[in-house]
């Protein structure tokens, strides 16, 4: 697959139905995607994966991923500059 046919498909994942879910997915792909190393970019995956009322408690701070590594990957999300 193409990297900007993949870009879109990602593009498309992140649309969450939440604004605000869509809008913090959107800033890592735009932001951190290019520059992420291939673990990173696996986790973001998983991320995706996830259920929108489950990122929102970790977005919000409600709760906290059992998972280490995504934990750090929603931390860096949060800290991204908007």
């Amino acid at each position: 697959m193409s990297e900007d046919a993949e870009l879109r498909r990602l593009r498309w994942r992140c649309r969450r139905g939440m604004r605000e879910l869509d809008q913090l997915m959107l800033r890592y792909l735009d932001g951190r995607w290019p520059q992420a190393s291939e673990a990173e970019r696996a986790d973001f995956l998983r991320l995706l994966d996830t259920e929108d009322d489950k990122l929102w408690r970790w977005f919000m701070g409600r709760e906290r991923p059992g998972d280490d590594l995504l934990a750090h990957l929603v931390q860096r999300i949060i800290d991204l500059p908007h």
